[in-house]
């Protein structure tokens, strides 16, 4: 892709990103969206292979259809009550639109179905900003419109996205469609504690979003699209397999690593507001996650391929790992003690 289109592209997604996030109005918020779906298409369909321009399709169709539904329900509300503020949502039909244009945006259970055919379809890099910057304005609208969604369809679409992300992984072989089904499992424990402590909903996403990103970035660099080509992975590049190794365990979410924070405190949270079983049910489906996720580390550095005398060999490569790699890595591993000073912030 031409570097001038590609920085056009970039800076409108940060400008669409921005418009929203710091929005008072349904119209400009809405805006913003547009800017944000329409930026994004051209990084999705930029291999012109048959399956990316049918994941830009896709991704065209849903998006669009969620952005009629926030200006559906925006103007319900607007009609009914006379308020054009995001945070002044109060009537229910309105409120019952928006939950589901939301969770079509993010690709919440049962709205999901786009995601891991839109992220097997894109590159890598552009899997990144799907998976996390193009999450950011929907869920911005979801924490400042909270206190006016339903509790209880709020948590039922929660357990089911993160039983659905778990259940659904644990058959790939395809890596991007893993970390697709890995999201909405993640968007799960965001939504379900987002009713009672939206700033938990917040810090969860930022956790994830560094993870996340060390995971793509690590994937680019090794080139690795299915478990197949990532089993050849640790004789080329041992230190980026075993950084990829940590951030995978991070994200399953095991206790000395950063992924265990946000779950830690959403439970802790949970049991708090009286729904231990809510929080005994979504700390068990996590464990379907859990399974792929180790099955992806496994991979990653405990494999080692066949070496017969018709095979080229995998020699190791002098590439240096990219400092954002190693940085991100490295903060997805070691938040963990500094979780008293995090948790007196929310």
């Amino acid at each position: 892709m031409n570097p001038q289109a590609k920085l056009i592209f970039t800076t409108s997604l940060l400008l669409g990103t921005t418009i929203t996030i710091s929005s008072n109005h349904w119209i400009t918020a809405w805006a913003g969206l547009e800017i944000n779906t329409l930026a994004i298409l051209p990084l999705i369909s930029k291999s012109h292979h048959p399956r990316a321009i049918e994941a830009a399709t896709k991704y065209f169709l849903v998006q669009a259809t969620a952005s009629t539904l926030v200006l559906f329900s925006s103007m319900t509300n607007a009609w009914y009550t006379g308020q054009w503020d995001i945070t002044q949502l109060t009537h229910p039909v309105s409120c019952l639109i928006l939950t589901s244009a939301i969770a079509m945006k993010l690709g919440l259970v049962p709205f999901h179905f786009w995601f891991p055919e839109v992220l097997q379809g894109s590159p890598l890099t552009t899997g990144l900003l799907l998976s996390t910057v193009m999450k950011f304005p929907p869920i911005t609208l979801f924490l400042m419109t909270s206190p006016s969604l339903n509790p209880t369809l709020l948590t039922s679409m929660a357990l089911l996205s993160t039983a659905l992300g778990g259940w659904m992984g644990l058959n790939q072989t395809q890596i991007r469609k893993i970390l697709a089904f890995s999201s909405i499992s993640h968007l799960g424990w965001m939504t379900i504690i987002i009713s009672y402590k939206p700033k938990l909903t917040l810090l969860n996403f930022y956790l994830y979003a560094f993870m996340t990103a060390a995971t793509f970035l690590a994937l680019n660099s090794i080139k690795a699209l299915k478990l197949s080509t990532l089993m050849t992975a640790w004789t080329k590049t041992p230190p980026l397999s075993a950084m990829l190794f940590l951030t995978l365990l991070s994200l399953a979410g095991l206790p000395p690593l950063t992924g265990f924070l946000p779950k830690w405190l959403i439970i802790q949270e949970l049991t708090k507001q009286d729904m231990a079983p809510a929080a005994v049910m979504i700390s068990l489906l996590s464990l379907l996650g859990l399974y792929f996720y180790l099955r992806l580390a496994y991979c990653a550095t405990i494999t080692l391929p066949p070496h017969t005398t018709s095979q080229m060999k995998q020699w190791h490569t002098n590439k240096p790992t990219h400092a954002s790699i190693a940085i991100l890595a490295t903060m997805s591993a070691t938040l963990l003690p500094i979780s008293p000073m995090i948790s007196t912030l929310l």
